[in-house]
């Protein structure tokens, strides 16, 4: 500006000095332009600095809306099918910690007590453990999650083997009440998921399984501890056990099943350690999770339940409004002979949400329509193939719906 300015005055001068105030000019000018080139390049750099910082505010925006994100819709059935007893607890806890959720099955047997005790304390021990995990130096998330169901395994056992009051007033059906304050010969499997917005967490011990379905396919999460699984099979006879084929492979003849919470008559045979597995979650190809009892997996393919299910979701479940068509699954309710309580004993067919396939449905998630009415038809399928156990079953929708 300098340049220009003295230019300007030594033209208004005098006609002598304009040829040098025009190469003054010229200089300055070439000066200026210098200096705007300069500045454009600034401009493009500091532009090209920013767009990260942009892309990871975005990114930050996006992964806060997840993490804000409603709970996923589910529904649950537990019946007590062909048994005399009903011994399964089932559990569905949505927001049991920030952003995550719980659901688990239990089927016990010798009694339902350690079931029932599973199902009432279970995610009270994890959401304690992931507390205390969140100080600790691991810094892989799958690790930290492994670590934590291992010891709330190890927790829920020493409390089902110790003692029968964490599972509150004996059940009328109750077998063993006059072996309090231990009951040796009862326990449960347990499997359970925790649905986290990057990941789900699957823990099993026992024969219950869980399902994903992603992309169309149906994928185990969980394998089943039979103590004739040659991995299982050579723990028990390593730590000087003997399983004897008796309807069925069974450990001492008696449990038909490796890996048990409880059954402290059975041990170091009878383990309470869960495999667990954690796997990212994949939008737009994961669909749903399936948890159940043996009672349904003894029937049904892990492919047929997933056609089963993605048929339901696709279809929204039962029609609304009370028209003329009836359900296919309404004389069957869900939670029917449940041990489930407080505000989830509501059944789900009588929701006002819709199902994953109706444009009415709830977007806070939680208990849904088209879930209860695929946990319920699942239900009824095992019952039509002669299931001999209880049925018990959860449907988790893993579709994201963004918050209205």
């Amino acid at each position: 500006m300098a340049e220009i300015c003295c230019e300007v005055a030594a033209g208004s001068s005098s006609a002598t000095d304009r040829k040098k105030g025009e190469c003054v000019g010229d200089a300055g000018s070439r000066a200026a332009r210098r200096r705007r080139m300069e500045i454009r390049r600034l401009r493009v750099v500091a532009e090209e600095e920013e767009q990260p910082a942009k892309r990871r505010r975005v990114e930050g925006d996006d992964e806060a809306s997840v993490m804000r994100g409603p709970a996923p819709r589910y529904g649950v059935t537990s019946v007590c099918g062909r048994r005399r007893d009903m011994e399964d607890a089932v559990t569905a806890r949505p927001g049991f910690i920030p952003s995550h959720h719980f659901f688990g099955v239990f089927d016990g047997h010798g009694c339902s007590h350690v079931a029932t005790s599973c199902g009432v304390r279970m995610h009270e021990i994890v959401a304690k453990e992931a507390a205390a995990a969140e100080g600790s130096p691991v810094s892989d998330e799958a690790a930290r999650w492994r670590d934590v169901m291992e010891k709330s395994y190890a927790r829920m056992d020493v409390e089902a083997v110790g003692s029968r009051e964490a599972a509150g007033p004996a059940p009328p059906t109750c077998r063993c009440e006059m072996q309090l304050p231990k009951c040796d010969h009862v326990g449960s499997t347990a499997v359970v998921a925790v649905v986290g917005p990057r990941h789900l967490v699957v823990a099993n011990c026992g024969d219950s399984r869980a399902v994903l379905c992603s992309g169309g396919a149906a994928i185990p999460l969980s394998a089943d501890h039979k103590p004739d699984r040659p991995d299982e099979l050579e723990r028990i006879h390593a730590a000087g056990g003997r399983v004897i084929f008796w309807d069925g492979a069974r450990v001492f003849g008696m449990l038909a099943m490796s890996r048990a919470i409880g059954d402290s008559y059975l041990k170091p045979f009878v383990i309470s350690d869960p495999e667990v597995r954690v796997v990212e979650r994949k939008d737009g190809e994961d669909e749903f999770l399936i948890l159940a009892s043996d009672g349904l997996w003894d029937v049904v393919s892990n492919e047929v339940a997933c056609k089963v299910v993605r048929s339901c979701l696709r279809s929204g479940g039962a029609p609304r409004g009370g028209g003329e068509r009836s359900s296919p699954t309404s004389n069957l309710s869900p939670r029917q002979s449940s041990g489930s309580s407080g505000d989830e004993e509501a059944a789900a067919g009588d929701s006002s949400d819709g199902g994953a396939g109706s444009d009415d449905s709830d977007g806070e998630g939680g208990e849904d329509r088209a879930c209860a009415e695929a946990a319920i038809l699942l239900t009824k399928l095992a019952l039509a193939r002669q299931t001999a156990d209880n049925v018990s079953v959860v449907v988790v929708n893993l579709r994201r719906r963004p918050r209205s």
